[in-house]
């Protein structure tokens, strides 16, 4: 497969920032990769896509879509060009995110003790008061360290203009960095002297980190305190994740009925009797955790644990109440709150956003409800979004009575063509869209981000969702200098 041919076959639009192309000819931080793949012809690269799939397989690494009534499982798919970013482009995102957290964890301990930005109309008391996920039960509480936000996802694109954007903040439960992990393990399988050749940043020391935090979180300084995966179990999508995770950092893996709280202390069972626990990283919504407190049909969660918390005993992370700061109609205010909390201005810039209670704005929006996409501000996963470009004027009529009945739960956004990258499909270099999920963990000592994170990749021609459980997939995330 000669240069020449490679080229030929690639269609990136001229309206689109393209992360290999630039005027037709490939950029500087992509040409080595592609030097060497020149030395592949297309059975060879079908080949390692075919070995790809079968590590992926044999690994177990899977997903669940739950409205799928084909089965339960899938085999995440993956594909095997990397998406590389520069050393310079890295700094720049790392900065933003750096600061962006700072700002979140500092609304969320204002939020939850003196309310400050509220009485200062910096945020609408009426916006935190009506989010679902505003938790007055940890009013007060004091966390170790005022850390809320340990481990976050910050998902980012990258719009016509070639600058990054940030499309949305999750700092509950954010999923998807053991295919980070994975893709990379895959990488070094199929293509070894690839990464050797291009000096690639590591990312396989991000367990380490993250054990390393949720250690310093213990409430008590102890010379080992015991630490716990909390999981809904089997059946929750990213189960794969959580059993990853538990093993990589040398944890237990534990389910609600693993716990029991006595004396306003959380203990897990052994068959060595109760051992006492100071750390729990969940990966269960607030909702669910404590039965006596929130839901009482909830058999995931811990009777007594808020209790604990509310004490000091156990530490939770992420933080109980963190969905009020990455509600999607509290995101269109995070630029405002670097500003109040730091005097600074954004390093990355939010996706301009408009809040539907306002009868002009629902208007100018419905107007141009063809450049909009609509987003209910507490659903993920791309539920719940409507492109208006793609939507049919019945689907339409319906969705302007819900917008009109609750606009509450409703923003709306210019549709941004996300940026694309080259991608191997049915044996040809083709241009999909994609995002970037850089994972980022808030210890003592500050903020540290592995170089590079998820690239989800909207594997459906043209669609510019790349959600897993919207028939999106992921590629390996390379930074080089």
């Amino acid at each position: 497969m000669d240069r020449l041919k490679l080229l030929d076959q690639y269609n990136s639009a001229a309206d689109i920032w393209d992360e290999m192309y630039d005027k037709q000819q490939i950029r500087d931080h992509y040409s080595k990769v592609f030097t060497s793949l020149e030395q592949f012809d297309v059975s060879a690269l079908q080949q390692k896509d075919r070995l790809a799939g079968e590590l992926f397989m044999n690994q177990g690494i899977t997903f669940t879509v739950y409205s799928d009534d084909a089965g339960i499982e899938r085999i995440f798919p993956f594909d095997i060009i990397p998406r590389i970013i520069t050393g310079k482009e890295w700094e720049h995102i790392e900065l933003g995110i750096k600061q962006r957290l700072k700002a979140l964890n500092m609304f969320l301990k204002d939020i939850y003790n003196d309310q400050q930005i509220l009485k200062d109309k910096v945020v609408p008391a009426s916006l935190v008061a009506s989010c679902p996920h505003y938790t007055r039960d940890v009013f007060g509480i004091k966390v170790p360290h005022d850390i809320y936000v340990h481990i976050s996802g910050i998902d980012l694109i990258r719009g016509e203009d070639g600058l990054f954007y940030v499309l949305e903040d999750n700092l509950r439960t954010p999923s998807g960095v053991s295919y980070m992990l994975e893709n990379r393990e895959v990488t070094k399988r199929i293509f070894p002297e690839l990464l050797a050749a291009n000096h690639v940043r590591r990312v396989s020391n991000y367990p380490l980190l993250l054990h390393e935090i949720l250690l310093q979180m213990a409430p008590t300084q102890l010379s080992n305190p015991t630490v716990v995966l909390l999981t809904p179990g089997i059946y929750n999508s990213a189960y794969y994740e959580h059993t990853f995770l538990a093993r990589q950092m040398g944890i237990t893996l534990v389910e609600g009925r693993d716990l029991v709280v006595d004396h306003h202390k959380v203990y897990m069972k052994t068959t060595d009797g109760l051992e006492q626990v100071h750390v729990i990283y969940r990966r269960i919504d607030d909702e669910f955790l404590d039965p006596l407190l929130f839901r009482p049909d909830s058999a995931l969660g811990v009777p007594g644990l808020m209790n604990a918390y509310r004490k000091g005993n156990v530490a939770i992370i992420n933080a109980m109440g963190n969905g009020v700061a990455d509600d999607k109609a509290v995101y269109a205010y995070v630029p405002a709150m670097i500003k109040y909390y730091l005097n600074e201005e954004p390093i990355l810039p939010n996706v301009p956003t408009y809040e539907l209670h306002d009868a002009s704005v629902r208007k100018y929006v419905f107007d141009n409800i063809e450049k909009m996409v609509i987003k209910q501000t507490n659903q993920s996963g791309g539920y719940g979004m409507i492109m208006g470009n793609k939507v049919s004027a019945e689907d339409w009529e319906k969705a302007k009575v819900a917008i009109e009945a609750d606009p509450r739960s409703f923003i709306a956004q210019p549709i941004i063509k996300l940026s694309t990258v080259p991608c191997f499909i049915d044996g040809t270099f083709q241009a999909r869209h994609v995002d970037l999920r850089p994972y980022a963990l808030c210890g003592p000592q500050g903020v540290q981000i592995v170089p590079g994170g998820l690239t989800r990749v909207a594997l459906r021609k043209d669609s510019l969702i790349v959600n897993s459980s919207q028939g999106g997939g992921s590629k390996d995330t390379w930074v080089i200098d």
